[in-house]
């Protein structure tokens, strides 16, 4: 490997990740990966692995992670949503175009109905904002 490793490693699972100490310092120069800690990213629990204590610097660079980590998730959300409004877009664009009468009976209930939620919770929470930003 032409690059130095990073001193720790973060194996991502579902609501956090398993946190390792990366050691390279050994007699056989062989990557050597040791458990320190599992991450509960939802809920900002850090749990030692089996009997260990971390350190400061251990603890310092486990909330780094999960700080970047909150951010690049929450980032993935909005993308998410952008890419909802293009498929919205071309949904539109497909029922206009090219979708068959069995098609569309197919899918216009559930549809409709997403929408119909959907618009709803949007108009509340606009008004809610437009009351809130009055009372301000």
């Amino acid at each position: 490997m032409g690059a130095e490793l990073p001193d720790y490693y973060f194996r991502v699972r579902e609501n956090g990740a398993a946190v390792f100490r990366v050691d390279t310092e050994n007699r056989q120069r062989r990557i050597e990966m040791d458990q320190i800690a599992v991450i509960n990213i939802k809920n900002g629990e850090v749990k030692p692995h089996g009997d260990r204590t971390l350190s400061d610097d251990d603890i310092a660079r486990i909330e780094e992670w999960m700080a970047n980590r909150t951010a690049l998730l929450a980032q993935r959300d909005i993308d998410d949503i952008h890419r909802a409004v293009d498929y919205l877009n071309i949904t539109t664009q497909w029922v206009q175009s090219k979708a068959t009468d069995d098609q569309l009976e197919d899918v216009t209930d559930a549809l409709l109905l997403a929408m119909h939620d959907l618009r709803s919770i949007l108009v509340r929470k606009k008004a809610d904002r437009l009351l809130k930003d009055a009372a301000e």
